[in-house]
């Protein structure tokens, strides 16, 4: 639930002010996120990593989010 666009407006305010937004989609063994994937897609177009991962592999994947690296490395490594 929510007000979309008022988020989209609130997350393109807070990256104006350098914050580094990350979405999580979904952190579980399986890593299968349920999602809006139109939503996903508005926040890839405001340059916003969108990613689900097992829990395991969570501290490196958010190491390369902040490390602003390639996730296409980090796919290519785990997978």
């Amino acid at each position: 639930g929510g007000n979309k666009n008022e988020m989209l407006r609130r997350v393109a305010q807070l990256k104006e002010s350098g914050v580094q937004f990350i979405s999580l989609l979904a952190l579980d063994d399986g890593g299968a996120p349920a999602y809006d994937h139109q939503l996903a897609a508005q926040l890839a177009g405001m340059d916003v990593p969108a990613f689900a991962c097992t829990p395991d592999k969570f501290p490196d994947l958010m190491e390369a989010a902040i490390k602003r690296q390639s996730f296409s490395r980090f796919v290519s490594r785990y997978g």
